[in-house]
């Protein structure tokens, strides 16, 4: 599409955009899609065009400025964690490449686009309006800006995985890496920072909004698109560029909807990731075999057997244990909740009004399909492959929810995490909308009355049981008195006078 409403400038608008790329290079060479990919991290020409000395100067500037990083991780600085981020980062950039920068136009477009959006949306959901600010972020801004809940979501995996490495290392190869620990520490975070580095490069070409992920990248009240990655996304499709900015602006509002008025839904993801690192475990059995019959001197004088050791790199697979296998049902599940509700209430505020959304919305199931951002990233640092069935079928929950009750019941089920379905209720919904239905979701809407709501309960049911027992211990004593027999009533006042009017049984008064 070359003609993009809004003030979108398509990446293939020709030489008239070339002034306005940044100093990635004159020749247009970091823009190239293919430069950068997971396979090439460095952003290297590989095509058939021969030997290029200036990409081989280029190769060795970037290896010495990887070195030069890890230098500066082993002497304490950013790199000092599990995860090397500076390495992270400045990787990420060079994989970025060349991009356009933001202009004005493009920054009002995104604001008035997320402004209708947001009051389409506001027929469709009881949650208010989230979105304080609205802008445009070129790909670096984006990297610049979700470091930080990158570094949340990375460090207690990686960090999990340097202990558990360090922890359990066999006696044989501790007491050789001994005086060199600290020096695979830092090794071991540049190369998460590497592997990070290279997924988040990526991905800051691809990701269209800041909740493409299914996380919230921005800071809180902020909705954010990314021109140049939307333009690259509709030069692909059919349906009108106009249509498709505003379906995205809606899906933008509707997940700031959501993670703003949803107070824990935030940090229940994050934690999610936490309990599955916790749970992280390393078999050592095969290192601890190979180790067992080597001598540490001779690890130094045969490097062949150090290389050995370290190549077994079956016995280094982190093992998945049945809680990790938990907490990631849990995270998909959620993130599968997430999108079914935004998919949802787009559909239901868009359908009339913009012809392409049932196009557009299945659209993004394809995407997800093929292995779009999202799915890459947690299969990528989490290990979790986010599977499209289930927002498929989440997305029905939330259907058939509001079919069986109205807008407020179907988001009420939002204000407790006690209250959302789990996997089996996404597979089976008709069990889980019985109970919303039939239960009500009040109960966490008031708690201090729900508790008072509880004691008075229990002190109806002490009262209760108080005159339980008064009856019982008053039929008690009637029982008793009605078993006594005469012998026993007239013990009962030895001093009573029987003298006086004393009968001998045959008439006669005795005197």
């Amino acid at each position: 599409m070359s003609d993009l409403p809004f003030g979108f400038s398509s990446s293939s608008d020709g030489d008239d955009d070339n002034d306005r790329r940044n100093k990635g290079g004159d020749d247009g060479r970091g823009s190239d899609p293919g430069s950068g990919g997971p396979q090439n991290p460095f952003g290297f020409a590989t095509g058939g065009e021969g030997f290029d000395p200036n990409a081989l100067g280029q190769m060795f500037s970037q290896l010495g400025n990887m070195f030069s990083g890890m230098g500066s991780g082993m002497s304490g600085g950013s790199g000092g964690g599990p995860v090397n981020y500076e390495v992270a980062a400045n990787l990420a950039r060079q994989q970025i490449g060349s991009f356009t920068p933001v202009l004005d136009k493009e920054t009002t477009a995104v604001t008035d686009a997320v402004r209708l959006a947001d009051v389409w949306l506001d027929d469709v959901t009881t949650l208010p309006g989230g979105v304080r600010k609205s802008v445009a972020w070129t790909p670096v801004q984006w990297l610049e800006e979700s470091l930080p809940t990158w570094k949340v979501l990375c460090d207690p995996v990686a960090g999990q995985l340097a202990r558990t490495w360090e922890q359990n290392l066999p006696p044989e190869a501790a007491q050789f890496a001994g005086p060199m620990m600290g020096m695979l520490t830092q090794m071991s975070g540049m190369a998460f920072g590497t592997q990070l580095g290279q997924g988040l490069g990526q991905l800051a070409k691809e990701v269209l909004t800041s909740t493409d992920i299914g996380l919230p990248l921005a800071p809180e009240g902020v909705a954010v698109l990314l021109p140049e990655a939307i333009a690259t996304f509709a030069d692909g499709l059919e349906q009108p560029a106009q249509e498709i900015i505003v379906f995205l602006a809606a899906r933008e509002a509707a997940h700031v909807r959501l993670f703003t008025h949803v107070g824990w839904l935030r940090q229940r993801l994050l934690s999610t990731v936490e309990e599955y690192a916790r749970g992280i475990s390393i078999d050592f059995s095969g290192i601890t075999d190979l180790a067992g019959g080597v001598d540490p001197q001779q690890l130094l004088s045969d490097p062949s057997k150090l290389e050995e050791l370290m190549s077994s790199s079956a016995s280094f697979e982190p093992q998945t244990t049945p809680e990790q296998k938990a907490a990631l049902a849990r995270l998909e599940t959620l993130l599968a909740l997430v999108e079914g509700w935004v998919e949802q209430v787009v559909s239901r505020a868009l359908t009339d009004r913009i012809p392409s959304t049932g196009a557009l919305t299945e659209t993004m199931r394809r995407r997800r399909a093929s292995g779009g951002p999202a799915e890459q990233t947690f299969a990528t640092l989490v290990g979790l492959e986010l599977r499209p069935r289930k927002v498929r079928e989440a997305s029905a929950l939330w259907s058939q929810l509001l079919e069986a009750g109205d807008i407020d019941t179907r988001d009420g089920v939002w204000a407790h995490p006690d209250l959302m379905p789990d996997g089996e209720d996404i597979d089976n919904p008709a069990g889980f909308i019985d109970r919303v239905i039939g239960g009500g979701v009040d109960a966490f809407d008031d708690p201090i009355a729900q508790l008072e709501k509880t004691l008075a309960a229990e002190r109806s049911a002490a009262g209760d049981d108080a005159t339980d027992q008064g009856s019982t211990d008053q039929a008690a004593d009637d029982k008793g008195s009605e078993d006594k027999g005469p012998e026993d009533k007239g013990s009962e006042d030895p001093g009573e006078d029987t003298s006086e009017n004393p009968d001998d049984g045959d008439g006669t008064t005795r005197s």
